[in-house]
């Protein structure tokens, strides 16, 4: 948790781009605004947020994926924002405004990470939004993230929605590509753990602290989320969740394939869980890993849909898989 209460800047820039959306937006926020989340000696998380005038009105907090900045997600945060719902970003321990930098800071996991970035950064969205039910929106690690947060907190979560988030778990790719993921993830374990950090390159384009993917490699060996230092079985945990859980895949992700969304979906047999794999039919032209974001409009149309009402829009139920 912070180790002191989380302080409310409010800025002139507009941090999440969404300020400026005439004719779409439902209501025009009363000014962007900074939450820096302090989360141990010297370390501060930086959160957004865009609020609707309606204080009860859901929101969706934003969790990038591995070396992203929660400036990727603009094109989501205006999306949700559009549709109803309150936006907070959160810019990862390392990166964006977060502060010190990656590379200026002492090594650090996926501990870190689930155990007291994510509850600092829930805690004081939460604060700022003490009657909106709350949803986690994860982008692949940032989805991994969400589930295991909700999972370790029950009732603290409404509900989660995750895209292009699967187990790194070798086996979960497919027989033909077994052996490509086992060394590839492998190899970048051992280059971190060598090297203390990972510089980019591979399948993660950027840079990512050592023990981070360590821990990562480690799962994708084993199936099971056990970070160094932690003494929590999350997986144990995951089993136990049952709050409502949007899964996204999309059939041109090599990073994030469906095989591997199926598979973390189910480790969590208690959630109320809805399918939803993209196709072309669905609307949305760019269906990689990382492409999706310019096709926020439609993808963050039907999660908004399904956030207020259970369901996805017409347009996209031919790709919804309810159950399991």
């Amino acid at each position: 948790m912070p180790t002191t209460e989380p302080t409310t800047e409010r800025t002139t820039a507009d941090p999440t781009g969404t300020a400026a959306c005439p004719g779409t937006a439902p209501s025009k926020p009363a000014g962007p605004e900074k939450l820096p989340v302090p989360v141990s000696s010297g370390i501060t998380l930086m959160v957004r947020v865009l609020a609707q005038p309606d204080p009860t009105a859901p929101v969706v907090l934003l969790l990038p994926a591995m070396a992203l900045k929660a400036k990727f997600y603009l094109p989501m945060a205006k999306a949700l924002f559009a549709a109803g719902l309150s936006v907070a970003t959160l810019d990862q321990r390392g990166y964006g405004e977060s502060t010190p930098g990656l590379r200026e800071q002492p090594n650090f996991g996926y501990r870190e990470l689930i155990e007291v970035d994510l509850p600092a950064a829930v805690g004081a969205v939460r604060a700022r939004f003490p009657g909106a039910p709350l949803y986690l929106f994860g982008h692949s690690l940032g989805g991994q993230l969400a589930l295991f947060h909700a999972a370790a907190a029950p009732g603290e979560i409404a509900g989660i929605v995750m895209i292009g988030t699967g187990t790194p778990y070798w086996k979960a790719f497919g027989r033909r590509n077994w052996f490509e993921a086992f060394w590839k993830i492998q190899t970048i374990g051992l280059v971190a753990r060598v090297r203390g950090f990972w510089p980019g390159g591979m399948l993660i384009g950027g840079a990512m602290a050592g023990q981070v993917m360590v821990d990562w490699a480690r799962q994708s060996r084993t199936s099971r989320c056990r970070p160094k230092g932690s003494t929590r079985r999350h997986d144990d945990a995951l089993r136990a969740l049952d709050r409502p859980v949007l899964a996204i895949s999309l059939d041109e992700d090599k990073l994030g394939p469906s095989s591997n969304v199926d598979f973390l979906c189910s480790r969590m047999p208690a959630a109320r869980l809805t399918r939803w794999h993209v196709v072309e039919s669905s609307g949305v032209a760019h269906r990689d890993h990382f492409a999706w974001i310019k096709d926020s409009a439609v993808i963050g149309r039907a999660a908004a849909s399904w956030i207020t009402s259970g369901r996805l829009p017409a347009e996209q139920a031919d790709g919804e898989r309810n159950g399991r």
